[in-house]
């Protein structure tokens, strides 16, 4: 169930996470005409038995179901089962989804689905999560959302896509801008880079969040942006008029997801920037002059992973 919660007065309750983000977007809509959208990649870990993570204590290990790797999938395998069941729930429940697949590592799975007003986003977040926890359950198994529940292997996170449309044009998009990215965009990019250290303890709100920031497993370690380095925060996916966007990469799937995105919208849009063209260096971060792809961009790292 999601709904408001109201204080005794009738006013919003001020420790409410998802009616500040609702207020934030009516806010911006009556005020810019701005919609906000997200969607968002949540990658996963299916381990054997339904117990697995209150177990581990005791047991000291997960166990896989499944040891293949990417889009790995064979009639009658476990995970593929899980996938495909957990998919067909969703579509009942109205999501849009658009792709599904084994991830990297051995037992971990992605589902997509397409992007919604930003509460809506969510809410649908967490329905994912409860989805797949209760098909796992029925299954035998335990789906997990730990950002890095084993050592050695590429962990989980939740990429965060994000875009802003008025009138139903999306204002990321400009056929002639760098990476067909706007200004707009661009700034909002800068902001998110310019306050990244912070909003990192947002993002990654756990001790096992930042165990999953290592580049050796293709996680963002690194404050800057790019089309193609998966190491970077920011990522500038291919896009056109309708799907242009701004993918936060460094945030991880055990994430208060209202927190997670109104901290990068009210980031985006209300930060302080950094100028990154002209190579000020506000709060110790500097970048060189942007290349006309994009590839270089900073400087620094994170804390041990951002």
């Amino acid at each position: 169930m999601f709904g408001d919660v109201i204080e005794k007065k009738g006013g919003p309750y001020a420790a409410d996470i998802r009616g500040i983000l609702k207020s934030y977007a009516d806010g911006l809509y009556e005020k810019e005409g701005y919609t906000l959208n997200a969607a968002n990649e949540i990658e996963g870990f299916i381990f054997k038995g339904t117990d697995a993570e209150k177990l581990y204590p005791e047991t000291g290990k997960f166990e896989y179901v499944n040891t293949g790797g990417y889009y790995h999938s064979l009639p009658g395998d476990p995970l593929r089962n899980f996938i495909d069941i957990s998919a067909e729930v969703q579509r009942a429940m109205g999501f849009q989804n658009e792709k599904d697949h084994p991830e990297v590592a051995p037992s971990q799975f992605e589902i997509n689905y397409g992007y919604g007003e930003v509460v809506a986003a969510a809410d649908q977040i967490q329905l994912y999560k409860l989805i797949c926890r209760e098909v796992a359950t029925k299954l035998g198994m335990t789906a997990s959302f730990l950002p890095k529940p084993v050592v050695g292997v590429n962990g989980s996170g939740m990429h965060t896509n994000v875009s802003i449309s008025k009138g139903g044009k999306n204002l990321f998009w400009d056929a002639r801008g760098e990476e067909k990215l706007s200004k707009l965009g661009w700034s909002f990019i800068d902001r998110i880079l310019t306050h990244g250290n912070d909003i990192c303890l947002l993002l990654n709100a756990s001790v096992n969040a930042y165990r999953r920031l290592d580049p050796h497993f293709e996680a963002p370690n690194q404050i800057k942006a790019s089309p193609v380095d998966r190491g970077s925060m920011v990522r500038v996916p291919i896009g056109n008029d309708k799907s242009m966007r701004v993918e936060v990469r460094s945030v991880s799937p055990d994430a208060n997801p209202y927190m997670v995105l109104y901290s990068i919208f009210k980031t985006g849009l209300d930060g302080d920037t950094s100028k990154s063209r002209t190579c000020a260096r506000p709060s110790g971060i500097y970048r060189t002059t942007f290349t006309p792809r994009w590839t270089i961009s900073v400087i620094r790292s994170g804390p041990r992973s951002c």
